[in-house]
């Protein structure tokens, strides 16, 4: 029997590891959850794996406050989780089919999260965004927050023609709008994520998004981007080194989806 060429693709292969891992790994956390069970039980590895989500997301580890409070939304998910299940929901929804997707992503991009750079791609890298390491690089933006990326994407498409657009979104208490934020500023206050992705927007009066923080997904109008003098290479080493790692999955993301989409024939009605 001969398979289709996209079936020895390497990447394709990487794919099914990732998939096959991430089955084993859910059964052993916990992804077999009986719904009827009122038990909720954080062992020690359930609070590790809190806290590395919270320092991939912020760029930093949470203090014991932001641990507590970690912990305390992971079990009010697992309620909700749980509830949800016993009532079926899960059963042709919107967002269980988009968080099924994103598990697929995060499957093709998890290599590249473990992957060291040499210095030449480095310096490539910094070479191609100098003016994301401007000295005085500063952002304005607006920004409408949403805990669920679903309900996110469903506001951004009449988000540009709202002139109450602050009302758009849910109470949080970061500022609607800020006015030149420094990038360090910006990565303490929304997270790393949300600044690289912040990064990769254009100025104007649209809005654009959704974008990752620590605390959910904002649709962001960046009004302004401020510039001046590149820092030295050796200065923003290690900045660079974590936005090649996120160019770098986002990229590997594609190339998986590109690999895969060869196996489909797509028919659209007319």
């Amino acid at each position: 029997m001969r398979f289709p060429d996209w079936t020895r693709e390497p990447l394709v292969h990487f794919l099914l590891a990732g998939f096959v891992l991430f089955v084993a790994l859910t059964w052993a956390s916990g992804g077999n959850v009986d719904p009827a069970s009122r038990i909720i039980t954080v062992d020690a590895d359930r609070k590790v794996q809190v806290a590395l989500q919270f320092e991939r997301t912020m760029g930093r580890a949470p203090t014991d406050a932001e641990l507590d409070a970690a912990i305390e939304r992971f079990v009010r998910d697992e309620v909700l989780y749980r509830e949800a299940l016993r009532l079926g929901l899960d059963q042709g929804d919107a967002v269980v089919r988009r968080r099924l997707v994103t598990k697929m992503d995060l499957s093709a991009s998890a290599a590249a999260e473990a992957a060291e750079p040499d210095e030449a791609a480095l310096r490539s890298f910094f070479d191609a965004n100098t003016a994301r390491y401007a000295a005085t690089s500063a952002v304005s933006f607006d920004q409408v927050f949403f805990a669920d990326e679903s309900a996110a994407r469903a506001a951004l498409a009449g988000l540009d023609t709202r002139s109450d657009w602050k009302q758009a979104g849910e109470s949080i208490s970061l500022p609607a709008s800020v006015d030149g934020l420094a990038r360090q500023e910006l990565v303490t206050r929304f997270g790393a994520q949300f600044a690289g992705d912040l990064e990769g927007l254009k100025a104007g009066e649209a809005w654009q998004g959704p974008l990752r923080s620590g605390f959910g997904w904002h649709l962001v109008r960046l009004r302004e981007r401020g510039g001046g003098e590149a820092k030295a290479f050796e200065d923003v080493r290690e900045q660079v080194a974590n936005d090649w790692r996120a160019a770098e999955i986002a990229a590997r993301k594609e190339r998986a989806f590109e690999v895969l989409r060869e196996g489909y024939r797509v028919e659209i009605a007319e």
